[in-house]
């Protein structure tokens, strides 16, 4: 059975960790001067890298900064959101994108002031699809008029297209990398995908990196 992700950003919010995701979101800010960024998608090369982590993190510090956020499970795959926020996944993103349910009547709130959050539903049988629909169109409209910032957690770009489907519909993407588990040709690869999908790649996280005599287990780094 699973059991419920703890959130370093909520549980210890003023520790180094949750520092480095605040330092994430000023860069974030600061790389959208000439377009506002509304949408952010985080991925990662393969599996278990902490991509979810990550954008379960970060919802939380944009809407710690008083933004409202929605963070959205489109990983069809394996979804996982639920599990941290410890809600049901009976309905979700599939459930709209299937026109079974509107958008308000899915949404769950969470502990975090001015953070929702849209599990992903039952798994479809075609994900990529679903993604690329006009119903993904209209669901953005509806989100960006009701939230100041949407964060959704993909599945890793090398295993299925999905993301590549979904990165050019985002304003910003952010590769996740775990330090001594990620190939280099793995990274490199998840970026070149990226670009092809002409994807805007933020950023790289490197995630689960101990630096010696400090606290610090994670940082970001530029491209």
């Amino acid at each position: 059975m699973k059991t419920k992700r703890k959130l370093v950003t909520i549980t210890a919010p003023k520790s180094p960790i949750s520092e480095q995701y605040k330092t994430i979101r000023t860069n974030i800010n600061f790389s959208s001067v000439d377009q506002e960024m509304r949408s952010i998608m985080v991925t990662s090369s393969g599996p278990g890298e902490g991509k979810s982590t990550t954008a379960a993190n970060m919802a939380v510090v944009f809407a710690q900064q008083g933004k409202t956020v929605l963070l959205v499970d489109a990983d069809m795959r394996k979804p996982t959101a639920h599990y941290t926020f410890n809600v049901q996944n009976t309905f979700g993103l599939t459930t709209v994108l299937t026109r079974q349910k509107t958008l308000r009547e899915v949404i769950h709130q969470t502990e975090v002031d001015h953070l929702d959050l849209l599990t992903c539903g039952p798994v479809p049988p075609n994900p990529a699809e679903l993604l690329s629909s006009r119903s993904m169109e209209e669901f953005l409209v509806d989100v960006y008029a009701d939230y100041d910032m949407v964060i959704f957690d993909t599945p890793p770009i090398l295993a299925v297209t999905d993301a590549q489907v979904l990165a050019n519909q985002c304003h910003g993407t952010i590769l996740v990398v775990s330090s001594g588990t990620t190939e280099i040709e793995s990274g490199q690869k998840a970026k070149e995908l990226l670009q092809t999908a002409k994807g805007k790649l933020l950023g790289v996280i490197l995630n689960n990196r101990e630096i010696k005599d400090t606290n610090y287990y994670y940082y970001y780094g530029k491209r």
